[in-house]
């Protein structure tokens, strides 16, 4: 990827279906364009295949703080969000005293939201929770998430990445447009009512379905003409 090509003003040059021509000739969402750190997101990690516990779990949270702000705000303050809540490890997180909780909300660093803090607390224990749950052992053989893992379908990790990955949809259509990408699916609010009776919190049909583009559940990514 060259400099040119990583610029972030926005490009003048737009395609059909509503994306944006980089210097490099490669059209993107508007989205990708509004900081480095979107950019850089879009290019290296945005829908590519998440299946640990960690990673899930980030991804969960990240998508909670989102609400209210912009992308580019939480993807700025990612990397203390990864020093202060031990890379996500569920185990380490439900670990965190009071002292250590409050140091959290005082960081300027971080987001400084109670109630979202509260919630990676929240969330990481419903995630040990399901760790050894017997039905959230392995996706199930006819898991339509097989045929998009692929090789990797038997590492998928036990607890929530099952749970999370148990809601592929049986097909997907990827958008030949910008207008076409949806906001939630009948699997995201699925999803979301099972997160939310498993315990987990700031877990909406919205946030679900960002998550399921971002951990390369379904693809969003435009393909046009």
């Amino acid at each position: 990827m060259t400099a040119e090509a990583r610029s972030v003003d926005v490009p003048a040059e737009t395609t059909p279906g509503g994306q944006y021509v980089g210097t490099d000739g490669i059209a993107r969402p508007l989205w990708a364009y509004r900081s480095p750190e979107e950019f850089d997101y879009y290019e290296l990690e945005w829908g590519r295949q998440i299946i640990t516990e960690s990673g899930v779990l980030e991804r969960i949270c990240l998508e909670s703080f989102q609400s209210g702000l912009s992308w580019s705000t939480v993807l700025k303050k990612r990397r203390a969000f990864r020093e202060v809540f031990f890379l996500f490890d569920a185990t380490r997180i439900v670990a965190m005293d009071k002292s250590a909780r409050d140091a959290a909300l005082a960081d300027e660093r971080l987001i400084r939201n109670r109630l979202k803090q509260e919630s990676v607390v929240h969330n990481a224990h419903a995630t040990i929770a399901l760790r050894d749950d017997p039905q959230l052992q392995k996706l199930p053989v006819d898991s339509p998430a097989r045929e998009i893992l692929g090789g990797v379908s038997d590492r998928v990790a036990p607890g929530l990445p099952v749970l999370v990955w148990s809601f592929v949809p049986e097909s997907h259509v990827r958008p030949t447009c910008v207008d076409e990408i949806q906001k939630t699916s009948p699997e995201s609010v699925a999803m979301a009512k099972e997160l939310k009776r498993r315990g987990f919190s700031f877990v909406g049909s919205t946030t679900c379905y960002a998550l399921m583009q971002a951990i390369g559940m379904v693809n969003d990514r435009v393909v046009e003409g």
